[in-house]
């Protein structure tokens, strides 16, 4: 249940909460994906750490919605809001091929299953295409010691990308992406997380070393998830 709210800064944001069901999981999947993307010169709102403070719940009637602000006070993240701005649909003018594969091949790249015609996650606002929503991607962070293993295994879920009928070659994305997604640059998106989502597993530094350890290793090459998306492609 995000919410629409005007911080102290007068920029006006939507919400995800850390009391949501999903749990902060959600969020550090939010701000890796949402930076990642910002990494890879992909469009997408400017993402920001919001301070809830509990006293919001105070005046809400709703005591679902007040449970979830008492439980979400602190620390959480927030997108720029876009006002006016409509869900993508294909019938809307179509996404530039180039583009559209580089959108595949970063959500196969952070094992995204939430971009898919029924549920696109994407906006169209003045003209452009804008990505939204990455808190289903990384979903190996829901097995945590098991993770090692899942990091070069190729996305059968691309298959149902939204944009993938209208995608360039993935393996030209691939070429133009990859020599971006540094380790230096893995470690400073990883360093933007705030230290009290990184807690479950780990101490945060540790923690961080793991999401780095997972991104070099899905990297290197041969890339499974880029063959499976250009497969599923093509066929």
């Amino acid at each position: 249940m995000p919410a629409i709210v005007e911080a102290d800064d007068c920029g006006t944001y939507v919400v995800k909460f850390r009391g949501a069901a999903q749990g902060v999981r959600a969020l550090i999947a939010e701000v890796i994906g949402g930076e990642l993307a910002r990494l890879l010169g992909l469009p997408v709102p400017q993402l920001v750490q919001i301070e809830v403070d509990v006293v919001l719940s105070r005046s809400e009637p709703d005591p679902e919605i007040q449970d979830l602000l008492k439980a979400s006070a602190g620390c959480n993240i927030a997108l720029d809001y876009l006002p006016g701005a409509l869900n993508w649909e294909p019938a809307m003018p179509p996404v530039d091929p180039a583009l559209a594969a580089k959108i595949v091949w970063f959500d196969a790249l952070i094992t995204n299953v939430d971009r898919t015609a029924k549920n696109p996650n994407m906006l169209r606002w003045h003209k452009q295409l804008y990505l939204i929503d990455h808190g289903a991607a990384l979903y190996f962070h829901h097995d945590w010691a098991n993770r090692a293993q899942k990091a070069s295994l190729p996305f059968a879920p691309i298959a149902q990308h939204a944009l993938l009928k209208m995608a360039s070659s993935i393996r030209d994305a691939d070429a133009a992406l990859a020599p971006l997604v540094t380790e230096a640059a893995l470690r400073a998106i990883l360093a933007d997380v705030p230290d009290d989502y990184l807690t479950a597993e780990a101490t945060p530094d540790a923690t961080r070393a793991g999401y780095v350890e997972w991104f070099v290793e899905r990297m290197t090459a041969p890339r499974a998830f880029v063959e499976e998306a250009e497969r599923v492609r093509l066929a």
